[in-house]
């Protein structure tokens, strides 16, 4: 594995404040908006916040076209507001941007367009094609002899896609190991609950594991975990990687969890439900991290 060198690192209490002030973007953005996907955006958050901020994605917001960069593809383009929320955070754009969520002419759009936002790496939202995307990133810095790195976030109501297992067992037999995925396992997805839409997507490590990837398993809300999980992929070679991340879609904020059909599956808060979810995570974030 190649190492980095253009480090976006900060410590670890810093990492927990700066996933509480995204969490409560991706609220406020999607309540003003009165649209969007925050409960599957806070799902994914805290592992964001750690790829960019702790020191593991190669990247230089004052050349998104940088050659040398490592890449993140948001496979599960509905969650763009954690996307948009990080990408503003690590200096793309300017953060007054993300209150424009889903308006006219913003290139702050529903689903993540790379043409319109500097950051973005792939135009997703047609579930099931990022990990191909990705291959495809991966693949190209082999050949260019770049040393950089491509990560695919991808959803588990997604991995009911074919093209996702058409692309794992095309990186594994082409021994892609500049290539990580990030399986947002929140276990519920637009029609319900994971595991009564399409109950054998489990089970899910040993499938990977099968598909010859490098499998790890963590809590996807532990920040210890998603540090030691970036290491620990370091260790893989000849074989592309797959963290199985056990996420919480709403992350556990009551007023997304009073849906048990789905979540709040693409509904944005209330301005009522906003203050009780904002105050749910100011308490969170007193919650000490070691």
């Amino acid at each position: 594995m190649v190492s980095k060198t253009w480090e976006h690192k900060i410590s670890l209490p810093e990492m927990q404040e700066t996933s509480w002030r995204l969490s409560r973007k991706i609220i406020q953005m999607t309540t003003k908006a009165g649209s969007g996907h925050p409960s599957s955006s806070l799902s994914a958050i805290d592992i964001m916040t750690v790829l960019y901020f702790g020191g593991f994605l190669k990247y230089d917001p004052k050349r998104p076209g940088w050659p040398e960069r490592d890449r993140f593809i948001l496979s599960k383009g509905h969650g763009a507001p954690a996307l948009y929320a990080v990408l503003a955070e690590a200096g793309f754009f300017e953060p007054d941007l993300l209150m424009t969520l889903r308006e006219l002419d913003s290139p702050v759009e529903g689903h993540p367009n790379m043409r319109v936002l500097p950051g973005v790496e792939a135009s997703t939202g047609s579930l099931g094609q990022g990990l191909s995307i990705g291959l495809g990133h991966a693949l190209a810095a082999r050949l260019d002899g770049r040393g950089s790195h491509t990560y695919v976030m991808i959803g588990d109501g997604e991995s009911d896609e074919g093209q996702i297992w058409e692309a794992a067992m095309a990186a594994s037999k082409f021994e892609v190991e500049n290539l990580t995925a990030i399986l947002d396992y929140n276990k519920f997805q637009q029609t319900g609950p994971v595991d009564e839409v399409m109950p054998s997507l489990e089970p899910v490590l040993e499938k990977w594991d099968s598909f010859g990837w490098y499998v790890l398993e963590i809590d996807g809300h532990d920040l210890h975990q998603i540090i030691e999980a970036f290491e620990d992929i370091e260790n893989a070679e000849d074989q592309p990687q797959i963290i199985v991340a056990h996420t919480l879609k709403g992350k556990g904020l009551s007023p997304f969890e009073k849906d048990d059909v789905n979540r709040k599956h693409g509904k944005p808060l209330t301005e009522e439900e906003m203050q009780v979810a904002l105050a749910e995570l100011d308490e969170i974030l007193r919650r000490p991290v070691d």
